[in-house]
């Protein structure tokens, strides 16, 4: 069981992506949202949320440019989360205005994602 089952912002990210079928990352033209981890040094997350508010919510100030660009679930879990683990990114899930949240592992969000029917 994932570190994160119990991680309410977590848990709510994997039910309304399954529940709606899609996630939603940031955008700016072709460069997508990454930045660096606060817990692993040398290591990029890559934030996503579950609702396009929550992510429209963080284009202002320095990521003013970015728009909520939608990804379908089966596109995220069957070609994304496999690049992001072969290239060491971390999936930031639901990070909150102060971006804070977690950072896990595409192997282990592709397991609670699978879990959820």
């Amino acid at each position: 069981m994932s570190e994160f089952a119990h991680d309410p912002s977590f848990q709510r990210f994997v039910e309304e992506a399954k529940t709606e079928g899609v996630v939603w990352t940031l955008a700016d033209g072709e460069d997508l949202l990454v930045v660096e981890s606060v817990e692993f040094e040398e290591t990029d997350v890559m934030p996503f949320w579950s609702n396009k508010a929550d992510a429209q919510a963080h284009c202002s100030d320095e990521w003013e440019n970015y728009k909520p660009e939608a990804i379908p679930l089966d596109v995220f879990c069957e070609g994304w989360l496999k690049e992001m683990y072969d290239d060491g990114v971390l999936i930031g899930t639901n990070w909150d205005e102060s971006l804070n949240g977690p950072e896990v592992e595409p192997r282990e969000l592709l397991e609670a994602l699978a879990l959820l029917q």
